[in-house]
């Protein structure tokens, strides 16, 4: 996990408040009137979500090793065998950005990381809040604290999809709670609203956690 640990914990604190929200003021409202299941399947989508939101953080995305010791001098000061390393630096030249070689008969560049010591395989990028090189890099997420790669990808986007149908989920049940009081109590959609705070709450809470992704 990189520097952003707190967004990483707003992010937690607004997914896991919103839906006890839910389970405190509707689930039991939701459980008589509609059907038991409501709360269990919102249950069992906040646990995945939160499953595939943690393998998201706290797996591996593909960081490629740097270089040891001597690989970065030969780095540094070109990969020729003939040179003799005990030199002064000023003897040698600066490592070139690009490299080129041969995959399966074609041509591909890759690029020189001057922090990793490193040639870069393609797709991989240098992400400068993790500080190092990521394996398939797409971005850094500062929601989940963790870069986006490789080894992560299907879990970010299956916390994307769990995360998309738990929204919509307790959304769609907390104001169906308000229409349906509405209707029992003969009152104005305004009235039923202030007879359960949390609702609401829960509404512009969704808001802004379905846009944090």
């Amino acid at each position: 996990m990189a520097k952003q640990i707190n967004v990483f914990f707003v992010t937690l604190v607004l997914l896991i408040g919103v839906c006890v929200l839910f389970f405190v003021f509707d689930s039991e409202y939701l459980s008589r009137r509609v059907h038991w299941l409501v709360p269990v399947i919102a249950g069992i989508l906040l646990a995945f979500t939160l499953l595939f939101l943690f393998r998201t953080s706290f797996s591996d995305p593909g960081i490629l090793p740097r270089a040891t010791g001597d690989e970065a001098l030969f780095n540094d000061r070109g990969a020729d065998n003939n040179v003799d390393l005990t030199q002064s630096s000023a003897n040698f030249r600066n490592p070139p950005r690009t490299k080129d070689v041969q995959v399966n008969g074609e041509t591909v560049k890759l690029k020189y990381c001057f922090t990793c010591k490193i040639f870069r395989p393609p797709r991989a990028s240098h992400c400068s809040m993790c500080d190092n090189c990521i394996e398939r890099f797409d971005h850094h997420c500062p929601w989940v604290g963790n870069c986006v790669g490789k080894r992560n990808y299907k879990y970010f986007y299956l916390m994307i999809a769990t995360i998309t149908v738990l929204c919509i989920y307790v959304l769609a049940f907390s104001i169906a709670h308000i229409v349906m009081l509405s209707r029992e109590k003969e009152n104005t959609l305004i009235s039923a609203m202030s007879e359960t705070p949390a609702s609401v709450i829960e509404r512009s809470s969704h808001s802004l956690l379905c846009g944090q992704f």
